[in-house]
């Protein structure tokens, strides 16, 4: 028997099911709330309507939920239909108006995109809404992995959009999860569905404007490519399965490599050294997305790689990202975060006055904004007199050099950088370390602790510790 072909219906309602079954809404779970993302157009108008009819089958609740740009003038009357649409349907409807940032920097149409999504991210948590639904479809997929492959992407690039998925940096909510239920249908089946149900849509003006890269295109490339391979969005649609497959194998792998390589959060550069390239590319490439930076470039990559590889054993190396710093101590690779400078280390404090004079009066807590934390002053079984703290005219400052402490009575004067070497601080975190001292006597170095010269035993001890914030 011949298999019957699904149809739009049911390839929406199979998609669907898997969501909230995956996010936890399978039978019974009838408070399961979804939100469809509604511009109003052709796409978006079918999926509100397919959407609706689930609503209504299974008793979920349903919201549609519109961004206002404001770069069309016809911004306003596309929101009036939206909402005119949603109460003819009695489907709960807000939107958003948003103004758009960084355009410079990214362009319009990625400053568009990424205001778009941390919206209707907003707007679904306002709502205590789990799923998302948008309108994407096989067109949109085949454009999607043939702008990838223009851009010169590797494998998770080419996998396109999946069917479901989890985006926090994109929706700023880590618990939306955003479904594509229509990815599997073709443009020509929603045209066909629109029609059929007589389903009134808005003309976005902006998706003929050719400057646009998708647009271009949709409107020159793709129609050539349908008059000579027919057909081809849903080949592309395999493609890109097969380039999903491929990245999980490809994370797969690169779980297992970061895993061995990790000493604490840092790298072992020995370990990273006995990988073949093509493997420290994957291991590095994943690193960097479990600590949430922006994938680096395969240029940019290689150039680092052979730095860190060819540096000397004892080299201190510093490669800068766009998102963090890229550091090598003792043979270990770290991903440091880039912080400002304070300004505690400016020039004009290294003169008759240097640092920062003040009094402990009591307080459990004193914070240094110039030095970039807060100095905390505890009670301790072992450690300076209250009195005798109270009495000090005391200064915070960062090293000069030259600076020793001695832990314990049993043990030698050493330089503080010896202490820190000791301790394996690196030296860029060194130098946002501060000092406690009381005229030329150092009494306390952040990271290492208090010079015992006067520390004692008994009542009303105290003892430093500083927090960096």
């Amino acid at each position: 028997m011949k298999q019957q072909k699904p149809t739009l219906t049911s390839t929406f309602e199979l998609a669907v099911s898997a969501a909230r079954a995956q996010a936890g809404g399978g039978e019974g779970a009838n408070a399961v709330r979804l939100a469809v993302a509604l511009s109003g157009g052709l796409d978006s108008s079918a999926l509100l309507h397919l959407a609706h009819a689930c609503a209504q089958a299974n008793g979920l609740a349903l919201y549609a939920f519109h961004v206002h740009h404001g770069l069309s003038p016809n911004a306003d009357a596309w929101l009036a239909h939206c909402e005119q649409a949603c109460a003819a349907l009695g489907v709960t409807f807000e939107a958003r108006r948003i103004q758009l940032q960084e355009q410079k920097k990214t362009g319009t149409e990625a400053a568009a995109r990424k205001a778009r999504y941390a919206a209707l991210g907003a707007l679904c948590a306002e709502h205590s809404v789990p799923l998302l639904l948008t309108a994407h479809h096989q067109d949109d997929q085949a454009e999607t992995v043939l702008l990838q492959l223009l851009r010169g992407s590797g494998p998770a690039g080419l996998s396109g959009m999946d069917a479901a998925n989890a985006a926090p940096s994109l929706l700023n909510n880590a618990t939306l999860v955003m479904v594509r239920p229509l990815l599997p249908a073709s443009r020509k089946q929603l045209e066909a569905y629109v029609q059929q149900h007589g389903i009134d849509h808005i003309h976005d003006e902006s998706n003929d404007d050719p400057r646009y890269a998708r647009n271009a295109l949709r409107h020159t490339v793709m129609p050539s490519l349908e008059q000579h391979f027919p057909g081809f969005q849903e080949r592309f649609a395999r493609s890109a399965q097969h380039a999903q497959s491929a990245t999980r194998l490809l994370t797969e792998l690169a779980e297992q490599d970061l895993a061995a390589a990790l000493d604490g959060e840092h790298i072992d550069i020995a370990k990273l050294r006995s990988l073949s390239q093509d493997r420290s590319y994957n291991l590095l490439r994943h690193w960097f997305a479990t600590r949430g930076y922006n994938m680096p470039s395969t240029a940019w990559l290689a150039e680092m790689l052979t730095q860190l590889l060819e540096a000397k054993h004892d080299a201190q190396l510093l490669v800068t990202h766009p998102d963090c710093h890229v550091r090598r101590y003792r043979d270990r690779l770290h991903l440091t975060p880039k912080l400002g400078d304070l300004d505690g280390t400016r020039e004009d404090q290294f003169d008759d006055k240097p640092g920062t004079e003040f009094r402990w009066n009591g307080e459990a807590e004193l914070a240094f904004p110039a030095y970039g934390g807060v100095l905390h002053i505890e009670p301790a079984e072992e450690g300076f007199d209250a009195d005798w703290l109270r009495c000090q005219k005391l200064l915070i400052e960062f090293r000069r050099g030259g600076e020793k402490l001695k832990l314990a009575a049993n043990r030698p004067t050493r330089p503080v950088k010896y202490h820190y070497q000791s301790l394996n601080i690196p030296a860029w975190e060194r130098g946002r370390l501060p000092v406690v001292k009381s005229g030329k006597e150092l009494l306390f170095a952040a990271g290492i602790g208090m010079d015992c010269q006067h520390v004692g035993e008994g009542g009303g001890r105290l003892r430093l510790r500083w927090q960096a914030v």
